[in-house]
């Protein structure tokens, strides 16, 4: 891993194509600008992360008979309590 200290209006090259410029500084919050060729995938970590934990649970087998249960555990079951619908 490569450690960096840039300050507002510097950038740095990745490559020769890719440009990452600092804009501002706030509050702990650092706002970057990203040049780069269109088919360069930025993406932030955390939904990367996210997408990986749908892939793994959609390739879960799952049961239509536990989906009730679930649903029924929820209260989205419907004629239920907490189904948001009127008893």
């Amino acid at each position: 891993m490569l450690i960096l200290q840039r300050k507002v209006g510097e950038s740095l090259l990745i490559g020769e194509e890719i440009e990452v410029s600092v804009l501002s500084v706030e509050a702990g919050r650092v706002r970057l600008a990203i040049e780069a060729p269109r088919d360069v995938s930025i993406l932030r970590s955390e939904l990367k992360n996210a997408a990986e934990v749908n892939r793994e649970a959609a390739g879960e087998e799952v049961s239509p008979l536990s989906l009730l249960d679930v649903l029924r555990d929820a209260g989205g079951a419907k004629g239920e309590k907490g189904s948001g619908e009127p008893s």
